[in-house]
């Protein structure tokens, strides 16, 4: 009996820590499988490249900029007929805040609060390659820095327009997938994706 009785008080605890958890548990998204390369029909890789990003603009819903960001791309393309192509874009980096309204605008938010993002998009897109780009289809091409001042009600300039880059014309651009996951720790978890935005980045 005693030893019925240890097991039961034994589950009973498993059950509650398996509850709190999940009472506790922040916003997550599945970003990896949506990115993944088996996401696009079978075709040439014709772009593969990666590059760094520095003092981008972070927006959040209330159409503000809340945060300066500092991250690598990776960007491929998929070609499965002559204008029929497949792109998926990856993002991993890092956030600071500033002072404005918080990502998912439930809060005002301090400045300085940092934390780390990831997350992209994959896209259909119907056009021509650029025969000729400016820039190289393999590798890493360096760093772009986007030169943003820290205004919420300002953008940032775009010193590399990869679409512009690659293709000489499209006619349609499917975002047909995208999400980004940003961690602050103690501040927050915020999701925001083509599938709806749940939780925040708050002081």
């Amino acid at each position: 009996m005693r030893r019925l009785a240890v097991l039961t008080m034994m589950a009973a605890i498993l059950v509650f820590v398996v509850l709190a958890g999940q009472a506790t548990a922040g916003p997550s998204l599945n970003w990896g499988s949506e990115v993944d390369a088996g996401q696009c029909p079978p075709g040439k890789l014709v772009l593969n490249v990666t590059h760094k990003v520095v003092n981008d603009a972070d927006s959040g819903v209330a159409s503000n900029y809340w945060a300066y960001d500092d991250y690598n791309k990776h960007i491929q393309v998929w070609q499965a007929s002559p204008d029929a192509f497949c792109a998926i874009v990856r993002y991993v980096g890092s956030f600071t805040t500033v002072a404005t309204r918080s990502p998912g605008n439930t809060d005002d938010i301090s400045a300085g609060i940092t934390g780390t993002f990831e997350g992209g998009y994959r896209a259909n897109i119907t056009g021509t390659l650029n025969p000729d780009p400016t820039s190289r289809t393999r590798g890493y091409l360096g760093p772009f820095d986007y030169q943003w001042g820290g205004d919420p009600a300002d953008g940032t300039i775009i010193p590399f327009d990869w679409v512009g880059t690659y293709f000489s014309s499209i006619s349609i651009f499917d975002q047909v997938w995208w999400g980004w996951i940003y961690h602050a720790g103690a501040n927050g978890t915020w999701v925001n994706a083509v599938s709806g935005n749940s939780g925040d980045i708050t002081d």
